[in-house]
């Protein structure tokens, strides 16, 4: 297991706030964050770049804060790849056993099954300057993965890839993750989170800000930070009142709406997914409790249909298909209403 407790280092205009998690055996951890939020600040201290000013960073119950790089057992795959460009890639994947006391042989087998594991057998002999983004990415991750790290360190290593080539080394990172790499890996990208992770940590301004499994976090944002970060819009602050067993949530402008909670009354935040209310061009018979007639602000088609923003006191967000915009016939100005089911409407309490 590794782990972070209360690492703090102060930079000139940053720091990083009494860091605490832990990364168990065979988990594929991602640390998500905005950028400039110390991502690669952890990753640096993890991998022995960066000496903490207070806390300490340890390796199956050894504490590791003070050795060396190379004593770590850690393997840092950067951002940049930071290959050799006058090496070859059997060189470049190679060098990282370099003083290890293997023969020549032993070196040349290693070099040959990871790039088989790779994929990349074929570029051995290749040079750094001719290969694609993709197959410098694996060209790292062969030269990292050789030396067999207990725990794999991955800084943004998606992020310059094109779409079909994220697709594939999404599938190759969770085949190395399958085998029992331990992962750790740092993104901005909420959807690159929840399509490869098991544990999930949220940093903001250099503070762990939530933590848990992916389901917790992305279902349950417990700051309105968390809830805007990972695409949830409908999040608001307010207060959960009940009467005769009914509950109500009020946000801060008396905005209503029915929930089917049994969270004690208090202050807190509703959370209700754009994909649990649905849209009508007038008044409709339904099972909803919530229905709100509000006026279309803005149309944004995304990856998954149409984001329709409308006002209805408070700015609430629905996301429906092209073929149901098309048939409600919505543009900017109109009219509509707004439906939503009691128990869709979440509530976290502060």
């Amino acid at each position: 297991m590794l782990e972070l407790i209360n690492i703090t280092k102060r930079f000139a205009d940053f720091c990083l706030e009494e860091v605490t998690f832990s990364v168990g055996e065979g988990d594929y951890f991602i640390l998500l964050g905005e950028s400039g939020a110390g991502k690669s600040m952890v990753l640096e201290t993890i991998a022995g770049l960066i000496t903490p000013d207070s806390g300490t960073v340890s390796l199956d119950g050894q504490d590791i804060t003070p050795f060396k790089i190379q004593h770590r057992k850690i393997g840092l795959v950067f951002q940049d790849h930071a290959v050799f460009p006058h090496l070859t890639v059997a060189e470049n994947i190679v060098y990282s056993l370099h003083g290890n006391a293997l023969t020549k042989d032993e070196k040349q087998e290693k070099v040959i099954s990871i790039a088989n594991e790779l994929g990349i057998k074929e570029l051995l002999n290749r040079k750094p300057g001719t290969l694609s983004g993709g197959e410098l990415q694996r060209v790292a991750l062969g030269r990292t993965l050789v030396q067999q790290p207990t725990v794999l360190l991955l800084d943004e290593p998606l992020s310059s890839l094109d779409t079909r080539l994220k697709g594939d080394l999404r599938r190759l990172l969770r085949a190395i993750h399958r085998k029992g790499q331990t992962i750790l890996h740092v993104t901005h990208d909420y959807e690159e989170a929840l399509s490869l992770a098991t544990k999930i940590a949220v940093i903001h301004q250099g503070r762990i800000i939530q933590s848990g499994t992916p389901a917790e976090v992305f279902l349950h944002p417990k700051s309105e930070f968390v809830a805007h970060f990972i695409g949830v819009k409908n999040f608001f602050e307010a207060k959960l009142l009940t009467t005769n067993q009914v509950s109500y949530a009020f946000t801060h402008n008396n905005f209503q709406v029915r929930i089917v909670t049994d969270i004690p009354d208090g202050d807190g935040f509703i959370l209700i997914r754009g994909e649990d209310i649905f849209l009508s061009n007038q008044p409709v018979e339904t099972s909803a409790a919530n229905t709100f007639k509000g006026i279309v602000i803005e149309i944004v088609p995304n990856k998954t249909g149409v984001d329709v923003a409308i006002d209805a006191g408070i700015e609430l967000h629905a996301l429906i298909t092209r073929e149901s915009l098309e048939k409600l016939d919505l543009v900017a100005g109109k009219t509509c209403w707004m439906h939503c089911k009691a128990t869709a409407v979440r509530f976290i309490s502060k």
